[in-house]
């Protein structure tokens, strides 16, 4: 506050300098004001006196000031104008009654303190000693309390002169302080403005009320894609802003600009903006909470990256997968066909009827694969499950006995231990498909001499499907992104483990559309576990019915 105080003082102070008239008439009006009062008194019988004296040199002074070019002159000039006041009141001073003008003296000894600093305040003081305690001293008609009045006067002129002086030079120390940091800030804010111009990347910033505070060049680009009409500056606008999709306007509750003004923080919220296909833009969105040193919500940064050639070649990509899914299913469905007809032949010998069997077993699989590719080309975001009760032993068995042949021929030990049954609501193929990949990643991504282990167990509430393997294990940089469709860990690319990275990603929407999860743990090197969780009450799944094998009981 006194920050404040002293920088407007000294703004008004400043402003008042260049117009010396301005003071000369103050100084007029109150002298005339004071000379008619004594007047009016019986103080001034006469102009012909000391006191009429005084005041016609402060008229002449007064009317003469706006005369003059003081822009052409050198300042210091400036103080002849309070130095005829003064001696205006040291003329009156001659008179007896001319002590009662000398609080006038104010008036010029702070214009020329104004003026000169420390400079007017010497000039103030040396005029006030001689023209008004020096005449006070000549005059014989002064009696001795007019004379300490005249010499105490100077005394207290030239205190306040000096004071004010100082002050303000202290003032003017300090506005040239901070003009100085204002220069800087404005110069640290235009780099700062050039430097996020430059980022290929939207930047919004909001307060806590949701109002825009300040965006790059960037983000307006994107702003005119997005509301061509205009904005508001204000979170939750709607306009032409779009979903994943690209074909579904958000509501106002989905913009990421209200969400992040509501205080929720989040990454890669992704969205189109613009309604021409061949001009609008995929953004992909993140958005941090900015606190106060309480801790309360205080505004919020968003930063919008443009994802448009990743989108468009996701597409492209979702449409070359598609395409060849349709084409693999025409021979799948032939090879299926024939094999049904051969299991339909009651001749054929027993060891080429289970060959059969595990050639139609794995088509189902493959025509299951093929289905899966589709979905996911199309992004669905859930797949559809058909839930029966099925008995979750037989499927985790069979899924073992599958995979048995090509963990003998890696040189891997494959266990199971499971319950003879756990009968439970599930689609019973697609939990099959979801224990198969886990699985085969396993026995694929385990070294020769390695082990598997598959257990089914109820745990508390939960139906858990653990399989652990001891092979190469996953780098913790690569565990949050395990999941999604056709990422390939880095260490397995390395070490050339063959695959297309969407067994995990399948898995993990069917164990979802059953209202489950599925959890990894692993380290480098030392293996992997993974474990669906499947619930085993309430309206999704029947309650399981759990019988051990007497062999182990």
């Amino acid at each position: 506050m006194d920050d404040v105080i002293g920088h407007r003082l000294s703004r008004a102070l400043f402003a008042a300098r260049p117009a010396p008239w301005a003071w000369q008439c103050v100084f007029a009006a109150v002298l005339a004001i004071a000379l008619l009062l004594m007047a009016a008194g019986g103080a001034l019988s006469s102009l012909d006196s000391w006191l009429g004296l005084a005041g016609l040199i402060g008229a002449v002074t007064t009317l003469l000031t706006p005369l003059v070019p003081w822009q052409r002159i050198p300042r210091a000039f400036v103080c002849a104008v309070p130095v005829l006041d003064i001696v205006a009141l040291g003329v009156a001073g001659l008179d007896v009654a001319g002590w009662a003008l000398a609080p006038l003296m104010l008036l010029p000894v702070v214009w020329c303190a104004v003026e000169l600093r420390l400079r007017g305040a010497v000039i103030a003081t040396v005029a006030t000693l001689l023209l008004y305690v020096l005449p006070a001293l000549v005059h014989e008609t002064r009696g001795g309390a007019t004379l300490a009045w005249s010499l105490l006067v100077p005394i207290a002129a030239a205190g306040i002169s000096f004071a004010f002086a100082s002050v303000l030079d202290a003032v003017e120390v300090e506005r040239r302080q901070l003009a100085g940091a204002r220069e800087t800030i404005d110069r640290q804010q235009r780099f700062a403005d050039a430097i996020l111009d430059t980022v290929d990347v939207g930047l919004l910033l909001l307060d806590r009320d949701g109002a825009y505070q300040t965006m790059n060049r960037r983000h307006r680009d994107f702003m005119q894609l997005a509301f061509p009409d205009g904005h508001a500056g204000h979170a939750g606008q709607l306009g032409l802003v779009y979903g994943e999709d690209g074909s579904t306007l958000l509501t106002r509750e989905e913009m990421p600009s209200y969400r992040a003004s509501q205080g929720e923080e989040f990454d890669d919220a992704r969205m189109w903006v613009g309604d021409d296909p061949l001009t609008w833009r995929a953004l992909s969105v993140s958005a941090r909470s900015v606190r106060d040193e309480q801790g309360r919500f205080a505004g919020a940064a968003l930063a919008y990256k443009d994802v448009t050639d990743f989108m468009r070649a996701l597409r492209v990509k979702d449409e070359f997968v598609a395409s060849v899914s349709h084409e693999l299913r025409t021979p799948l469905t032939s090879i299926r066909g024939y094999v049904d007809i051969l299991l339909e032949r009651h001749d054929l010998p027993a060891e080429a009827q289970a060959q059969l069997e595990v050639v139609a077993r794995n088509g189902e699989r493959l025509n299951r694969l093929v289905a899966d590719l589709l979905h996911t080309a199309r992004a669905e975001g859930s797949m559809k499950v058909v839930r029966t009760r099925q008995d979750l032993g037989d499927i985790v068995r069979a899924s073992v006995e599958a995979a048995a042949p090509a963990a003998q021929a890696a040189g891997i030990a494959l266990e199971l231990d499971a319950p003879a049954s756990l009968v439970t609501l599930v689609d019973g193929q697609r939990i099959a498909q979801s224990v198969d990949n886990l699985i085969s990643n396993a026995i694929k991504y385990t070294p020769s001499g390695g082990k598997v282990e598959v257990r089914l167990a109820v745990d508390g509430g939960r139906i858990e499907i653990c399989v652990a393997d001891s092979g190469i294990g996953i780098q913790a940089a690569d565990r949050d992104r395990l999941f999604m469709r056709f990422f390939r860990a880095r260490h397995a690319e390395e070490q050339s483990v063959q695959g297309l990275g969407l067994g995990l990603g399948i898995a993990r929407t069917i164990v979802e559309s059953h209202g489950g999860r599925i959890d990894v743990e692993s380290e480098l090197g030392r293996g992997s576990v993974f474990r669906i969780r499947l619930p085993v009450s309430g309206d999704d799944v029947a309650q399981p019915v759990v019988q051990r094998d007497p062999a182990e009981a």
